[in-house]
């Protein structure tokens, strides 16, 4: 299973192809809008969110309300497009794609960032909600949600071991997409501080896989670790700088014998994706050598505060002699911290499900579900 997207940030719509989506899954469209409002939520946004509200269009794929197994198309029209319009940048904003994409493809400012916006994650978002409903036939969860911004911590010990289920209450209780809802007013405070000043503000992102079976990925070649599948996801959406799993980079400061998880086994586990198996911590984060081994996935990412300030950041004039100047504000967030949760949701989502159809591969869900009671029957 795999996708492509296309469209600009200003331009008539968006579009995700999803091709080796299996037939006989239920698709309910309004699941998908759910995930396509989350991402234009979140305390901190820009005006955009309130000029349109996204919406799904499925072109194909999809017969009386069940996918059949051929390309899926989903279309997210854009409401505010006028590309046409615009004028072109003079000077590249930093922190931004302008100056190399520029050189790169010997063009406009303009043709760069309306490719690279991060309105184009919009698409990806589709995509990897639809893997969702795919990972619930499997009773797969996934959930991604704030832990930090601009340095101001939840207080994530608070939660305790709560499932997926619950966690996504609490979510969804939050403006700012936290676990902690009555932490919001400090998260808040700091984000105005900054709007003030022009200025604005990062943080990071937790994602969690919960059902997950064991050996979903594979250590026989380096670019199918699902590690490695995973982190390029995220890494590959905007304003993404680093990314860990489980306990990350926090391994490197301890010990072998406080970073390695116990292997342990409970019978009354038998029945369930552990096969039995189990570790009583979970420091891998749900990933060794590659694969899953049945304890929850916890993936973790940077986001660097958006690179557009409205005061400007020093910049040149593209054209000869070069001028200095303070680089051009466009319509931006001060910060999408919140909005970054549901698309790191989405991508993961669909890299364990591209993993998962590739473990228990089937051109229709019936036949994956045959896969997957096979795999767990032939202990």
């Amino acid at each position: 299973m795999r996708y492509l997207t296309a469209g600009e940030s200003h331009g008539k719509a968006l579009l995700a192809l999803v091709d080796g989506f299996p037939s006989g899954v239920t698709i309910d469209p309004e699941k998908i809008n759910a995930d396509l409002a989350l991402r234009q939520g979140g305390y901190g946004r820009g005006g955009r969110q309130s000029i349109e509200t996204d919406r799904v269009e499925i072109l194909s794929g999809i017969w009386h309300g069940q996918s059949i197994g051929s390309p899926i198309a989903l279309l997210i029209p854009n409401r505010d497009y006028k590309i046409e319009k615009m004028d072109d940048l003079e000077s590249p904003r930093p922190g931004h794609g302008d100056l190399a994409g520029s050189i790169k493809y010997a063009g406009s400012i303009r043709g760069i960032l309306e490719r690279a916006s991060a309105r184009e994650t919009a698409a990806r978002v589709a995509a990897g909600s639809l893997a969702k409903i795919l990972l619930d036939a499997f009773h797969i969860r996934v959930l991604g949600y704030v832990t930090s911004i601009g340095g101001l911590d939840a207080n994530m010990g608070k939660i305790g071991e709560i499932d997926n289920t619950s966690r996504r209450v609490l979510r969804d209780q939050s403006e700012l997409y936290t676990l902690i809802p009555e932490q919001d007013a400090k998260f808040k405070g700091l984000i105005d501080t900054h709007r003030e000043a022009g200025d604005t503000l990062g943080g990071v992102l937790e994602i969690r896989v919960e059902g997950l079976p064991i050996g979903l990925g594979t250590h026989a070649q380096w670019d199918r670790k699902l590690d490695g599948r995973i982190a390029q996801a995220v890494a590959a959406v905007q304003a993404i700088k680093g990314v860990e799993i489980g306990f990350g980079f926090e391994s490197a400061r301890h010990p072998g014998s406080e970073v390695h998880d116990a292997i342990a086994y409970d019978a009354r586990l038998y029945d369930t994706p552990h096969q039995g198996w189990y570790r009583p911590t979970n420091r891998a984060g749900g990933l060794e050598a590659g694969m899953t081994n049945s304890e929850p996935l916890v993936v973790r990412a940077a986001m660097k505060p958006i690179p557009t300030l409205r005061h400007g950041i020093p910049s040149v004039t593209l054209a000869s002699p070069h001028e200095p100047v303070q680089a051009a504000y466009e319509r931006s967030d001060v910060c999408a911290v919140s909005a970054a949760a549901i698309v790191l949701e989405c991508v993961v989502a669909f890299t364990v499900a591209e993993a998962l159809t590739t473990k228990f591969s089937g051109d229709s869900l019936t036949e994956m579900r045959r896969m997957w009671n096979g795999f767990h029957s032939q202990r």
